[in-house]
C-alpha cells in the first residue's frame, strides 16, 4: 500500500451503495410476470422498500449508501431474501438474471406517465427486458468525479465480462454470454461514454442529447459509467445483475477500489488514459459476447488476452487500495471461487447443457439469487473456507 492510498483512506472511506434489478417469473412457465406492483406492496410489509422498473415483471432493490463495503452484505443479502419471500407470496418467482428467458407479453410497461412518455418516443426498445447492477460510490466535487470516469473507462469491458449474466433469451442461447448488454446497447445513450474534458463538458454533453430529444430527462442518461442525476456519487451501471449476493460483493468491491486508485492517480497527476470511444465499444461487446469463457480486448495493447488474464490485471491494479480496505483477500478468493465454478452465464449454459430445459436454468437461477443469505448474518463476505462447491 503506497503512501497517498493510505493517506486517502485515512481521510475517509468513499460511501459506497447498491442497486440490483430482479426479474419477476411465472413459476410454473417460466415466463416474466406482470406483478411488480404486487411484489412491491408485499415487499413493503416485509421491510423492503422496492422500486418499480420500466417493463412490469422487473423490480429494483438499493441499499443504504454505507460507508465500507462490509455493511453491503447484509442489506443485499435481507433484501435478496425478502424480495424473493415477496414474489413468492404474490405467485411469481424472483431472478437475478440480466433478460427475461422468454419475452414479456403485451402490455408489460409499467403505467407511469414517465414510463408510458418512454414507450411512445422509443417504441419497440422499451419493450426489451434487462436487469442491471448499479454500484454507486460517494464523489462530492463534480469535476473530480468526471475525471474519475475517465479514468473507469478501460476497465468497463473487464467489468461486463467478470458479471456476464445473461446468455438465454427467447428459450434458447444467444452466443452472448451478456445478452443484456446487447440489448441495452440500441438505447441511444447507452454504452461507454466520451472522454470529458471538465464537468461542464460533461452537462454540455447531456444538455445536447435533451435539446435534440435523444433523450426525455437527465435519468436517461444511460451511458455505461455516469454522473448520479440525483447523488453525489459516480454510478457505475456496465453489469448484468449478478448471479449471486457474492459475486455482487465482488463487484462492488472491486468498483470501490477503482475509484480510490483512481482519485490517487488524479492527485498525483496522472492523466486518464483516452481510449477511443469506438475501440472501447469493440470492447465492450467482445467482453459481452466471450464473458469470462474465452477472449477479451485489451485496449492499451489493442491485443486479444485471455478473460481470465484481464480480470487479474485488474486485480492487479487495485491491490494497494484493496489492502488498504482490508479486502485483497476476500476479493482474491471469490475471483478463484468465479473461475473455478463459473459466473451466471457460465453456470446458465452448462445446465442448459446437462438438462437440456431452460425450465431447469430458472429453477437454479432462482436458488442462486438468495444462495447463503437464509441467516445473512451468519456469514462474512470472506468466511469460505475449504474448495469451492459450484452449482
Amino acid at each position: 500500500m503506497t503512501d497517498l492510498t493510505s493517506n486517502l483512506l485515512s481521510t475517509g472511506t468513499p460511501t459506497l451503495g447498491v442497486e440490483e434489478e430482479f426479474l419477476l417469473c411465472d413459476p410454473r412457465t417460466g415466463r416474466p410476470s406482470l406483478r411488480s406492483s404486487e411484489v412491491g406492496a408485499a415487499g413493503h410489509v416485509l421491510g423492503v422498500s422496492l422500486q418499480r422498473e420500466l417493463s412490469r415483471c422487473q423490480v429494483e432493490t438499493s441499499t443504504s449508501i454505507g460507508a465500507h463495503i462490509r455493511d453491503l452484505r447484509d442489506q443485499l443479502c435481507e433484501s435478496r431474501a425478502a424480495t424473493a419471500a415477496a414474489a413468492a407470496g404474490s405467485g411469481c418467482q424472483l431472478l437475478a438474471v440480466g433478460t427475461a428467458f422468454y419475452d414479456p407479453p403485451p402490455g408489460s410497461i409499467t403505467p407511469t406517465s414517465r414510463y408510458q412518455r418512454m414507450a411512445g418516443q422509443y417504441g419497440a426498445l422499451a419493450s426489451g427486458v434487462t436487469c442491471g447492477c448499479h454500484v454507486h460510490v460517494g464523489v462530492e466535487d463534480r469535476e473530480r468525479a468526471v475525471q474519475i470516469i475517465n479514468h473507469l473507462r478501460p476497465w468497463l469491458p473487464t467489468l461486463l465480462a467478470l458479471t456476464a449474466n445473461s446468455p438465454i433469451s427467447a428459450g434458447v442461447d444467444t452466443g452472448y454470454a451478456s445478452w443484456r448488454h446487447i440489448l441495452f446497447g440500441r438505447w441511444p445513450s447507452s454504452g461507454p461514454p466520451p472522454y470529458f474534458e471538465s464537468a461542464r463538458h460533461y452537462e454540455d454533453v447531456v444538455g445536447t442529447m435533451l435539446e435534440t430529444g435523444v433523450i426525455l430527462d437527465p435519468h436517461m442518461v444511460y451511458w455505461d459509467v455516469r454522473l448520479s442525476d440525483h447523488l453525489p456519487t459516480v454510478e457505475i451501471r456496465i453489469s448484468d445483475v449478478p448471479a449471486t449476493v457474492e459475486e455482487t460483493m465482488t463487484l462492488a468491491t472491486l468498483v470501490h477500489a477503482l475509484v480510490v486508485m483512481a482519485t490517487k492517480a488524479i492527485i498525483s497527476g496522472e492523466s486518464a488514459p483516452s481510449v477511443d470511444q469506438d475501440l472501447l465499444r469493440a470492447a465492450c461487446w467482445r467482453a459481452a459476447r466471450d464473458g469470462l469463457d474465452g477472449k477479451a480486448l485489451d485496449v492499451r495493447s489493442v491485443r486479444l488476452v485471455t478473460a481470465s488474464q484481464a480480470v487479474r490485471r485488474l486485480v492487479h491494479h487495485v491491490a494497494p487500495a484493496l489492502t488498504a480496505l482490508g479486502e485483497l483477500d476476500a476479493v482474491a478468493a471469490s475471483v478463484d471461487r468465479i473461475f473455478a465454478c463459473g459466473n451466471g452465464a457460465i453456470v446458465q449454459r452448462r445446465e442448459l447443457a446437462r438438462r437440456g430445459r431452460v425450465s431447469d436454468v430458472i429453477d437454479l437461477c432462482a436458488r442462486r439469487t438468495f444462495e447463503g443469505c437464509t441467516h445473512p448474518r451468519d456469514v462474512s463476505f470472506s468466511s469460505h473456507p475449504g474448495d469451492p462447491v459450484c452449482p
